[in-house]
């Protein structure tokens, strides 16, 4: 058995450190493995990732086309009914509790049932995803499933409340009373420009 006194590494699993530059008898003097001159004989001289001397490299010569949904991938730890059998009667069986149990490991990852086995007591599933196989038998056994992202969202029916919209008849008494004022203001105008001028001819 393997204990903490006792554990060793793989043969031939470490290496001793390459010695640079102590002769040329070592294999490795002079030019410490570098070559001649160069950018990369240089201290920090190095080249980026795929980098090809100037000329147009690989990834912008090969054409692109298609669709790729890896970015929109969703990683899932699978849990079969048969693993479920170790948790009692009425246990609330979430992503937390088969965290606990190290049925699950990993960050991030969503949770899935599949039906392989089979279910002996109720059990209430909370997860991610189901097969139609896993929840005909959590159901039959007298156990439900909850999916995490349906009891997330609010229910399609929900009652929205109502907004009061103001009267038409208001608004419309407000519209006619602004435009008589502008039309007995454009009246107004003008007379006063008439009066204006008579009195000027009378000096």
């Amino acid at each position: 058995m393997i204990r903490l006194h006792n554990m060793r590494t793989r043969p031939g699993s470490r290496h001793r450190v390459k010695r640079l530059g102590i002769g040329e008898s070592s294999g490795h003097g002079k030019t410490s493995g570098k070559g001649h001159k160069g950018q990369k004989a240089r201290s920090g001289g190095s080249l980026r990732l795929g980098f090809e001397g100037g000329q147009m490299p690989l990834i912008r010569r090969l054409p692109k086309r298609g669709f790729n949904n890896r970015a929109f991938h969703q990683d899932y730890a699978v849990v079969n009914l048969s693993d479920l059998n170790q948790f009692k009667e009425g246990t609330v069986v979430n992503e937390q509790l088969l965290r606990d149990v190290k049925l699950i490991r990993g960050r991030g990852i969503r949770l899935k049932i599949l039906g392989d086995g089979d279910v002996k007591h109720g059990l209430t599933v909370e997860t991610d995803r189901i097969s139609a196989a896993a929840r005909e038998k959590i159901e039959k056994a007298g156990g439900t499933v909850t999916l995490r992202d349906k009891a997330a969202a609010p229910p399609p029916n929900a009652a929205q409340p109502v907004q009061s919209e103001p009267d038409s008849t208001e608004s419309v008494g407000k519209k006619t009373k602004g435009a008589s004022k502008k039309v007995s203001s454009r009246r107004k105008t003008p007379a006063k420009s008439g009066s204006k001028k008579r009195t000027s001819k009378k000096r």
